[in-house]
């Protein structure tokens, strides 16, 4: 299956926080990774059969980034995104000097306690982006050993293979994108974490089944409709872990969890990106 690049080139480099506005509204379009080529590109992928290009071109025809924008349109085929990125963007990552994520094919990387091993393919999720590394930073805080965790929106699966390693006993993973539940059984046997349960779908997947810990590092406004229904499923003392949005969105989030029952405990910053806890009290 082919795959569709959209380049967005700039005469000169706009403000960060307009690019992370632009990237999160392309998303919201279907597009499903991110690169930058450098400070005045960056690239957005889609799968060919997604792609409305009338669509995206009226989106982006009176986007204001305050520079000027060229817009190019590509075509590649799936068997050379690995190619892409080897040569060009999936560099080994370290984050909080404890988790490094890598390649299969990287040979050159730091020796750190965790080890996700990630084959790059249309699915999000190498930690390179904010909300990504936001919430490893967090889950590495939380005591994960012995809880079942529910994975919404879970990409590549990397999040569900360090809770995997992080001691948890059974884990649910579900995305709504095929190339996200492709690349999930890739990477839990490459990680050799069998007790990751990989679902094709979205928040009316979700069964009886309850966990002690739900994470989700989806699009605000998927987190503000499913948040009644990941309530539903989540344990008496236990935690819900949201990531995906910015700092001024959390004065939308927090009413409605406090509506459901869950207490806002912290959250943490980083590009405006945000990564916020919540709990859900005890049964008396």
């Amino acid at each position: 299956m082919e795959s569709v690049q959209l380049s967005l080139i700039f005469a000169k480099k706009p403000e960060t926080w307009k690019v992370d506005l632009l990237v999160n509204e392309l998303a919201e379009l279907g597009f499903t990774s991110f690169d930058e080529e450098n400070a005045l590109q960056i690239n957005a992928y889609i799968p060919k059969n997604e792609f409305e290009e009338k669509k995206v071109a009226d989106f982006l025809k009176d986007y204001d980034l305050g520079v000027e924008m060229n817009v190019e349109i590509n075509y590649i085929e799936e068997q050379n995104w690995n190619k892409l990125w080897e040569e060009k963007y999936f560099k080994p990552l370290v984050i909080e000097n404890l988790v490094m994520v890598r390649a299969p094919f990287h040979t050159d990387f730091q020796k750190c306690r965790y080890q996700i091993i990630i084959e790059p393919n249309m699915a999000f999720g190498t930690g390179n982006h904010e909300t990504t590394s936001l919430m490893i930073a967090q889950m590495l805080k939380m005591n994960m050993k012995g809880k079942s965790i529910l994975d919404m929106g879970s990409g590549t699966g990397i999040l569900a293979i360090l809770a995997s390693k992080l001691g948890a006993t059974h884990i649910s993973a579900i995305d709504i994108d095929h190339w996200a539940f492709d690349a999930i059984f890739e990477n839990v046997k490459i990680n050799k974490a069998k007790n990751i349960n990989a679902i094709l779908g979205d928040a009316s997947s979700l069964g009886s089944e309850t966990y002690n810990i739900i994470m989700a590092n989806i699009q605000k406004n998927i987190i503000i409709n499913d948040l009644p229904k990941y309530t539903s499923v989540l344990k008496p003392g236990g935690a819900v872990l949201l990531s995906g949005f910015y700092k001024n969105d959390l004065k939308d989030i927090k009413p409605i969890a406090k509506k459901l029952g869950l207490h806002f405990e912290n959250f943490v910053e980083k590009n405006n990106w945000v990564v916020a806890l919540f709990s859900h009290p005890e049964v008396e």
